[in-house]
């Protein structure tokens, strides 16, 4: 068995215990019963309403080398309440091929910058499915400054969030946006289980951030849907957007549009762009930042490895 196999057999495993643990048994009609040592369903409970053996189910959930089908993985996710996004995690953690993969690009085409500036002053950039920064435009610029003036391999929307110092982050939802960017970042793991750069992604953002380890365990997964983005930025104060996801023609990239929802965001937002050049972060932070740049501490990434140092990057507003 390959490592690549192995791993995703292990993640698989993983994530359906965390579901079946989060099932209870009055979910499936199931009288609650004694002496219950298990969290949620026991792995019987689960291989009996699936219809599989209870053996064959334990192997899978333990991360043996078997085979399950589309019609056995459809039995299980029913039985485990599982939604559409965790359902497609789970059939490509399994690699069952139920829909046609397709390679990450490698670059995006040249009219995509100009579709991004057609957009001012709405602020829009492209990520990839592992949250870095590949393109913006100029309002996202004055947005998340931060995001823009890094070296290109700490431009990573997720490793800012959480490794910024405390009192520095720009989301006012703190919680729910890093709840949702790791549902999904955890989503597109499925599809790079395995792969050194990805594991060595999360493996050091979980170093560097006892928090993201411990939504990571949680195993939770989602697909981005529209949102309210609420914004304290050090500049202009509070900006409400709405944040809407556009799939690019380049696989495993989308392209986010922050729409202001109000009139007060509008007339920030148009101070903001009015500023020559506006604060990218909080005193503290400049502050720092420029002591480690004057002891001589490198702020990129080795060239052997694209990701990021952990050096925490301060996001683009005080939470003060």
């Amino acid at each position: 068995m390959s490592t690549n196999t192995a791993s995703r057999r292990t993640e698989l495993g993983a994530f359906l215990r965390s579901r079946r643990e989060r099932r209870t048994p009055a979910d499936v009609g199931l009288p609650p019963g004694l002496r219950r040592r298990t969290p949620g369903l026991r792995r019987e409970e689960v291989a009996l309403l699936a219809g599989v053996g209870v053996t064959w189910y334990t192997w899978l959930e333990q991360g043996r080398p078997i085979n399950a089908s589309v019609q056995v993985l459809d039995a299980v996710a029913r039985t485990l309440g599982l939604d559409p996004a965790e359902r497609t995690h789970l059939y490509r953690l399994a690699q069952v091929p139920w829909e046609i993969e397709t390679q990450p690009g490698t670059g995006l085409p040249a009219e995509m910058q100009e579709i991004l500036d057609g957009l001012v002053p709405n602020p829009a950039a492209v990520y990839n499915s592992r949250y870095d920064v590949l393109a913006w435009n100029e309002a996202y610029a004055k947005l998340f400054p931060s995001m823009t003036e890094e070296p290109i391999e700490e431009r990573n929307v997720i490793w800012a969030t959480f490794t910024c110092p405390d009192g520095c982050n720009p989301f006012l939802d703190q919680d729910f946006e890093e709840l949702r960017m790791v549902a999904e970042l955890q989503a597109a793991f499925a599809r790079h289980v395995g792969e050194p750069e990805w594991e060595a992604f999360v493996r050091r953002l979980a170093g560097s951030s006892p928090k993201f380890a411990r939504l990571w365990a949680r195993r939770e997964v989602g697909s981005g849907n529209r949102h309210v983005k609420r914004i304290l930025h050090s500049a202009v104060g509070r900006l409400d957007f709405a944040a809407t996801r556009l799939l690019p023609t380049v696989p495993e990239t989308r392209m986010m549009v922050y729409t202001p929802v109000d009139d007060l965001t509008r007339e920030r937002m148009a101070d903001l762009m009015s500023r020559p050049e506006a604060p990218w972060c909080c005193e503290h932070c400049r502050t720092k930042r420029q002591r480690a740049q004057r002891a001589g501490a490198s702020l990129s990434a080795p060239a052997s490895a694209s990701v990021p140092t952990p050096v925490p990057a301060c996001a683009s507003a005080q939470m003060s």
